[in-house]
This record gives C-alpha cells, structure tokens and sequence, in this order.
C-alpha cells in the first residue's frame, strides 16, 4: 500500500460476461450481499422475538435487539411524532445498513463500503426522493408550501430558491458527512500502523497502545455515524408527515 488512500479502491475480483449484450457480473459485490444477509437475519430474529420469543428476563441477544429498537423508537418519537412509527422498519433497516457497513469495514481484507461517496449518495439520494414522493402523496400540492417562507414578497423570489436548493442539498450533506467520517478515521488508522511497522521493536510495543485507542475510537464513530445518519433521515421524514410544519 502506497497511499493511505488505496484501502478505498474497488478491486475487481472477477468478471463473468455472458450474452450478445455483455451482461457483467462482479464478484466484488459479495460484500454488500454479505451485509444485506445479515439486516435479514436481525430483522427475522427480531421479529421472532417480539412475536414469539421474548421473555421476561431477556437473553443477551433479546437484551440487545430491545436495546436497538427503543433507541430508534426514541428517535422516531423525538424527531417525527407518532406519524413516524408506521415507518420504523425502514429506519431500523437504515440504522442497521450503515452499522454493519461501518462495522465490516473495520475488518480485516474488508473495506470502507460507507466511504465510497457514489454508494451514499445513491442511497441518501434515494431517501430524500422518497420523502419528497411521501410529502406530495400526503398533503397534495400543499406540501409545496415548505419551500415558501413567511416573509415579504419581495424576499421570496430570493428565498423560494434558496429553500429548493437548502432541500436538494440533504442529499449530499448526510451522504458527505458519513463518506468524510469514515475515509478520516480509517486513513488515521493506515497512517499510524504503517508508522508503527517502520519504528523499531522497543518503540512498538508502546505506540501499540495509540493504535489500539485509536481503533477502539473508530468503533465508537461507526456506531455514532450509523445514529447521526438515521437522525437527519428522521428529522427529514418529519417534514414529510407534518402539515403543520409547512
């Protein structure tokens, strides 16, 4: 590795193209498949476990799954109101996809899948569509009213295309925000071990430590960009849900 920045490069694994019109499957996406695997999985024992299994002195998994679904339902509560619970799967799904994508990256001969900005853009692009599309099926052409601030006339031929541009402009702030977090911590990661293979036997032992805390770190941004990610998701959703707000 050359470059701090290598460690985000896609490498392609294997190609199979097949047909007159070159359809092009990639390996590499075994990752990805791998992360929705697992989403499925914590949704179904989830689900099992509200419907079924639950018990009155939780297991440790119970304990856990309870734990995430309070904490979302928290932040649906806080952010969205009561109107925001029918959506609470999506949001768990969210939650769960940017926590796992965060958590395998820091694997070994893993990489930084919420680092590649294109991926989260695409989704964070996506959701924003998708609330915009719940707005207007919601409130109609009344939900157009969000983009028209209480102000003189005058002002609003200047702040109805700052307001369009301010809603337009979600997409990327969420989708920049958890790219940036992510690239910074894991190139301060490649930065310091490969500092450290380069230092001598009695000095690394004790900047083992540094690295340690810093990987340690890391951990603590995965699960914090996961819940900063689905808390602007939430605070957008509301304005989807509220009339009362446009």
């Amino acid at each position: 590795m050359f470059s701090p920045l290598e460690q985000f490069d896609l490498i392609m694994l294997k190609q199979i193209i097949y047909t007159k019109h070159g359809l092009l499957l990639d390996l590499s996406i075994f990752h990805m498949i791998l992360i929705l695997f697992f989403i499925w999985y914590f949704m179904k024992r989830l689900l099992r476990t509200l419907k079924k299994k639950s018990r009155l002195i939780p297991s440790s998994w119970q304990y856990t799954q309870e734990l995430i679904y309070e904490a979302i339902q928290n932040i649906i509560k806080q952010q969205a109101g009561v109107r925001g619970y029918k959506y609470i799967s999506l949001v768990y799904c969210i939650f769960m996809t940017i926590l796992l994508c965060n958590l395998f990256s820091l694997m070994p001969f893993s990489f930084a899948l919420t680092s590649q900005i294109i991926n989260i853009f695409f989704l964070s692009f996506t959701l924003i569509i998708g609330l915009f599309i719940t707005g207007l099926i919601n409130f109609g052409f009344n939900f157009f009213k969000i983009f028209i601030p209480e102000s003189p006339i005058l002002l609003l031929l200047i702040l109805i295309p700052i307001e369009i541009f301010s809603y337009i402009i979600r997409a990327f702030s969420i989708a920049i925000r958890l790219s940036a977090n992510i690239m910074a911590g894991h190139t301060l990661v490649v930065i310091v071990s490969s500092f450290l293979l380069q230092l001598s036997v009695i000095f690394l032992s004790i900047l083992s430590i540094l690295l340690f805390i810093i990987f340690t770190l890391e951990l603590g941004v995965a699960v914090l960009q996961a819940y900063v990610f689905t808390v602007l998701f939430v605070i957008y959703l509301k304005d989807s849900l509220w009339e009362a707000e446009h």
